[in-house]
This record gives structure tokens, sequence and C-alpha cells, in this order.
């Protein structure tokens, strides 16, 4: 069975005791991230995520492109895609999760497939004014009805959702048509995409560049122009960031760990693992706080 390369989040994960199979989520940003906390470290989702931010700043880094967070934005995420976020303390807004199934019992299945904005290769975000209120109103629509007696509560939160994204169909193309996202950018997303799935077994350059169809050089140039760091780079911090997760969350020795990762030496992957964090993988797990 293949591990995934991020802790992937199910629906269930994010369950209410009186709901404990749910198909949508919807709560606060400062009391969700409250609850979860652990949710501003790189994973991925299993479901459909919207993030609207009403007030406060900080980054949002989706697919190894980092965005602005700010009053206004409003932020996608599809099944799969890799994400992580720094929020200052004063960050408020909303996160609503939902499942494509969700989606599906209303409205057609290639009604939210057809959504640009869930497709990985246009930029997973839109920028609306600070005091746009139409879909701040509606983001607090689906709160209040979540927490609704009313036995048809779901069909009205379905409801909701499908105007939210109608609407912001709408903005985004508006939007689109004034700031389309460069080449290179798309470029970068999709080495993001290649990375994410090959990166166990292929940590050259070369591997992602020849499948881009441009030259190493190229492909590091463009990481370094779009997000300040080489190809080369982002290699190194995936696998990383990758045997730093297993290190903490599993109980899987150093070889095995170096094995997941596709190094048949052990004590090579143990010299790669200090180079770039500066102590051995057996001393960084102990200097891991007892969970």
């Amino acid at each position: 069975m293949k591990t995934p390369s991020l802790p992937v989040l199910a629906l269930e994960h994010f369950a209410e005791p009186h709901r404990p199979e749910p198909d949508y989520y919807i709560e606060r940003l400062e009391d969700h991230r409250a609850r979860f906390p652990a949710v501003s470290l790189p994973h991925a989702h299993s479901f459909y995520l919207l993030l609207y931010v009403t007030q406060g700043q900080g980054t949002h880094t989706i697919d190894l492109v980092t965005y602005e967070l700010r009053p206004g934005g409003l932020y996608f995420l599809v099944p799969g895609q890799a994400h992580s976020w720094v929020l200052l303390p004063d960050a408020q807004g909303y996160i609503l999760f939902f499942s494509a199934a969700f989606y599906q019992r209303q409205y057609p299945a290639d009604r939210l497939a057809g959504y640009p904005f869930f497709d990985p290769g246009q930029a997973p975000v839109l920028y609306l004014p600070p005091t746009e209120g139409t879909l701040r109103g509606l983001f607090a629509s689906v709160l209040e009805e979540n927490q609704a007696p009313a036995f048809n509560r779901a069909e009205v939160v379905g409801a909701y959702l499908y105007l939210l994204l109608e609407l912001a169909g709408r903005y985004y193309g508006q939007e689109q048509e004034r700031h389309a996202p460069s080449h290179g950018l798309q470029q970068v997303r999709a080495f993001s995409q290649l990375l994410d799935a090959h990166f166990r077994s292929e940590k050259t350059v070369r591997f992602y560049a020849d499948h881009l169809a441009m030259t190493p050089n190229h492909l590091n140039a463009l990481c370094r122009r779009v997000v300040n760091q080489t190809a080369s780079e982002l290699i190194h911090e995936r696998v990383i960031t990758e045997a730093q997760r297993r290190l903490v969350h599993s109980t899987d020795t150093v070889s095995q760990v170096a094995d997941t990762l596709g190094f048949e030496d052990p004590s090579y992957f143990t010299r790669y693992f200090k180079k770039y964090v500066g102590h051995t993988p057996e001393a960084f797990r102990q200097l891991q706080p007892t969970r």
C-alpha cells in the first residue's frame, strides 16, 4: 500500500460529536485554528476547501507557491492539494469544507469540475476588496444555518454553497481577464505536482525538467524567479519535510524511513538529513517533545 506523501485529512477528522460522519464543515477561522492548531503544518485533504479572510494577515502556501493572506482573500483547494499557512494572531474569517458528494446531491458533477479556481493549472486565490460583503454574507449564512435544527439544513447549506461558488466563479473570471497567471507560474505548479508524486524515487532536477520539456538550468532559474528557491532546493526541502514528519509521527526506524524515501544506504540518508537539518535523524527525533 502506497504511503501518502503528506498527511491526508478526511472530513471525519473535523467531525462534531453530534455529526460523526459529516459531508461538510463550516467554522470561523479563528475558532478552527484554536481547535486544530496542527492544520498550519503542511498537509492535504480528501475534500474541497474554501478559506475566506475578513481580518488580519499571513501567508498561504499551496503546491509550493506562497500567496498573501489578506482581508477579502478567498482561497480554493481541491482534494489532494498540499497546503500550509502562517496566520497572524488577529486573523479572522471563515473556513468551509465539503465533499464532492455533498455538492452533487443537488447540482451536477460537471458543474463542480468546471469552476476555474478548482483547476490546478489556475491560481487558487481570488482577491476581492476588503469591504466586499456578498460572499462574506453567504459564509455567515452557512455558519448560521449549520447551527439551526431545521430538518432541511443540508439542502439550505448546499444552496448557499452553490451561490458561493457561482458568484466566486463570476468574480474570478473578471479578475483573470485583468490578471492572467503567467506561464512561469503555471510551470511551477506543474513541477509541484510532479514533485509530490515522484520525490521518493526521483531527486534530480533533470528528471523533472525532462518531464516539463526544459533544461535543468531553466527549471532552476524559473523556480528561483517565481518562488525564490531553486528546483534543487525545493526537492531537498520536500524530502526533508517528509523525513521529519515520519520521524515525529511514526515509529519507523531510521533505516525504514530511509527506505521509504528511496535511500538504499541508511548511512547516506543520515548524512543527507544532517546536512540540511543540522542533526542526525535520531538526534532530531530525540529533540522532539514527548506527545
